[in-house]
């Protein structure tokens, strides 16, 4: 299933939704990530200033890819009822 993600708070939840799918602890992720624990608490939190590195090795570690593309037409109501 594609996350779709338009704000940090999505991009967030989508980490943490993947992370328990594949039945990890935040433990896990952070040695997947060589990371330290707060890194990834903060990542899940939406903790402003996430670094595009720290996001890119949690999805590396998750086994995801960032995907660039148009935006779907969907509205923002909709989107906001997938999460």
């Amino acid at each position: 299933m594609d996350t779709i993600a338009r704000t940090p708070q999505q991009d967030d939840a989508g980490i943490r939704r993947y992370r328990r799918q594949k039945k990890l602890t935040q433990g896990d992720l952070r040695e997947r990530m060589h990371a330290r624990q707060a890194t990834v608490s903060k990542l899940e939190a939406g903790a402003p200033a996430t670094q595009l590195r720290i996001l890119m090795d949690a999805l590396a570690a998750l086994d995801l890819e960032l995907v660039i593309r148009p935006r779907t037409k969907m509205t923002a109501e909709a989107l906001a009822d997938l999460f």
